[in-house]
């Protein structure tokens, strides 16, 4: 069977990957924090790319994965350190927001004055992002100048939500200086919004988010929703926002919200070689890895194909490339 992907590879004009007897090629993915969705979803993909020798036959039920390729999930800090991570080399691939991800290739936005990251080169658009703002249900915090005087997490250093946190307040004429903040990771953010030592808490991730359900049901939430004419002024002048929404009861008795939203991409460097981005994206969008996909999260069911280009403002990696246009995704 390795043998025959072997060929397979070769009849693409692609360099063979590593096959039984040979070394394995690890390669990382790089997340977030272990209750958003990233990490999760990132478990998936890993399981779904990973085939070391002796893994079986592909006709077995599983995915079948990369011939001699071992994936694994990394929880991190979130999107400004993934762009890092894959910058210096320590990982090979990330979960970055789009809006990071173009700030970082282009040197702007909260990149401006640093080195561009030119290197970034994105492999597929996953899923829309939420901005969630959770208050505790019945706090009469309705918008977000209702913020104002109160201990608020804008989420922790190196993540996108504390940068899309700060593009929100400024927006409604908030600064940190107009409210308490704090800057707590996802993982400590649900104890302390428990505990009642802050009063609401800003986050960037795909619905439902499993901290937020489970604040839904031991401590009830409200969600504030983001609109009008300041969220209007928000979306033109950065077009990688759009409107969002979520539904009733994507958090059990808390009433849906319009919001606004970016993209979670799946990003690489332009150094990883295009034959195995190429077995990279050609296995995430076979129809076992969907399935896998579809069934291990809610999130995992809006990953599809027609939206792999979706939000994307960087280059794909040419191994992507490669593989959306045999699709007829990118014209020949």
């Amino acid at each position: 069977m390795i043998a025959r992907r072997s060929l397979l590879a070769g009849a693409l004009g692609l360099a063979a990957m590593p096959t039984r007897g040979e070394d394995l090629t690890s390669f990382s993915i790089v997340t977030g924090g272990t209750v958003g969705t990233y990490f999760p979803i990132g478990g998936l993909i890993a399981s779904a790319l990973s085939n070391p020798p002796g893994s079986g036959a592909c006709d077995d039920g599983r995915s079948c994965g990369v011939p001699g390729l071992v994936a694994t999930s990394v929880a991190s800090n979130g999107s400004v350190s993934n762009v890092a991570a894959i910058a210096s080399g320590s990982a090979q691939s990330a979960f970055v927001q789009s809006d990071i991800a173009y700030w970082a290739y282009t040197g702007s936005g909260i990149f401006d004055g640093r080195s561009k990251v030119d290197s970034l080169r994105a492999i597929a658009s996953l899923f829309p992002e939420s901005v969630h703002l959770v208050v505790r249900k019945g706090s009469g915090i309705r918008t977000v100048r209702d913020l104002r005087g109160k201990r608020v997490s804008l989420d922790e250093a190196g993540s996108g939500t504390l940068v899309d946190a700060r593009l929100i307040l400024a927006a409604y004429g908030l600064g940190e200086r107009d409210i308490k903040p704090q800057f707590l990771p996802a993982q400590r953010v649900a104890d302390s919004f428990k505990n009642g030592t802050i009063d609401a808490f800003f986050s960037v991730s795909g619905w439902p988010q499993s901290s937020i359900m489970d604040l839904a049901v031991t401590t009830g939430i409200d969600l504030v929703p983001l609109v009008g004419p300041e969220v209007a002024a928000l979306l033109k002048q950065y077009r990688f926002f759009s409107v969002d929404t979520i539904p009733d009861e994507a958090y059990r008795g808390v009433s849906g919200v319009t919001t606004i939203g970016v993209h979670a991409l799946w990003l690489t460097s332009v150094k990883q070689p295009a034959p195995l981005i190429y077995q990279v994206t050609a296995t995430l969008w076979s129809a076992r890895t969907s399935k896998l996909l579809a069934s291990g999260h809610v999130k995992g069911q809006v990953i599809r194909l027609q939206s792999a280009l979706t939000g994307i403002g960087i280059p794909l990696h040419a191994g992507a490339e490669k593989f959306y246009k045999e699709q007829g995704l990118i014209k020949q």
